[in-house]
C-alpha cells in the first residue's frame, strides 16, 4: 500500500498540479473514441498501450476479456456497452486480448481452476473457444502455440457475442459503429489485428486506418 499511496501523492503534486487546466475540461463531460474491452491483467494498461489521454477511451476489463452473450448474465459488462454504444456514442469498439492469458490457460486446462467456481462458471462464455480449439487444432500439441491460438480465436467469439448485444447490432446495422479484434503482445509491444480479407492476425498498421476517428469500419 505504501507504494499506491506514494504514486497518489505524487501524481497530485507533480502531474495534475502541471494538467489542472485538462482536467477541469474533462468535468464537462467525456467523447470517448472508442470502448476498449480487453483483460483484467495486470500486465494491459489500455492508456499506455494506445498512448491516450483519460476521456479519450472508455474501457471494459473482464477475465479473458470475455462478453457475455447478451441476456445471459444481468451485469455490468452489458450496461457498459449500452452506455457506450447509446450514450457515449462511441464509433468503435475494439476486443483486445492478450499474450500470456491466464484465463485463456484455465480454459485449456481446467484443473487450473478448479478451486476457483466462480472463475469456471465465467470461463463457460468462452466454451466455444475451447471447442475451436479442440476441434480445429487438434494436431496442434505445442503449449505455448495452443494458448496463442486459444487467445486470437477467443478475441473472434467474444466479438460474435459481442454482436448479440441489441445497441451494437442496431448502431452496426446503421454503418456508425465499427467492430475490431486486437491481441497484445506485451513481451514485444506488437499488436495485431485480424484482417477478415485473410482469415488472419496481422500487424495493426496494416489493418486499421492511422487515425480511429475515420468511418468505421466492420469484421464480417
Amino acid at each position: 500500500m505504501d507504494k499506491l499511496v506514494g504514486g497518489i501523492q505524487k501524481y497530485k503534486k507533480e502531474y495534475f498540479s502541471e494538467h489542472q487546466e485538462f482536467f477541469a475540461e474533462l468535468v464537462k463531460g467525456q467523447t470517448p473514441r472508442a470502448l476498449f474491452i480487453t483483460c483484467s491483467d495486470s500486465r494491459i494498461d489500455p492508456n499506455v498501450l494506445t498512448q491516450t489521454e483519460p476521456g479519450e477511451i472508455f474501457t471494459q476489463r473482464t477475465a479473458g476479456n470475455i462478453v457475455p452473450p447478451y441476456g445471459s448474465v444481468r451485469g455490468g459488462e452489458a450496461a457498459t456497452i449500452e452506455y457506450a454504444v447509446c450514450a457515449l456514442k462511441v464509433r468503435h469498439i475494439i476486443i483486445c486480448g492478450h499474450s500470456h492469458c491466464g484465463a485463456m490457460a484455465g480454459l485449456l486446462h481446467p484443473d487450473m481452476t478448479e478451486t476457483m467456481p466462480a472463475v469456471q462458471s465465467y470461463l463457460e462464455y468462452a466454451a466455444a473457444t475451447s471447442r475451436i480449439l479442440n476441434e480445429n487444432y487438434a494436431d496442434v500439441t505445442d503449449e505455448a502455440r495452443r494458448l496463442n491460438l486459444a487467445v486470437e480465436e477467443n478475441v473472434l467469439v467474444q466479438l460474435e457475442n459481442l454482436r448479440t448485444h441489441p445497441s451494437v447490432a442496431a448502431a452496426v446495422g446503421r454503418g456508425v459503429l465499427g467492430l475490431h479484434a486486437w491481441v497484445y503482445k506485451f513481451e514485444t509491444g506488437d499488436v495485431t489485428a485480424f484482417n477478415p480479407t485473410t482469415g488472419q492476425f496481422l500487424p495493426v498498421e496494416q489493418v486499421e486506418d492511422d487515425n480511429i476517428d475515420k468511418p468505421p469500419r466492420v469484421i464480417d
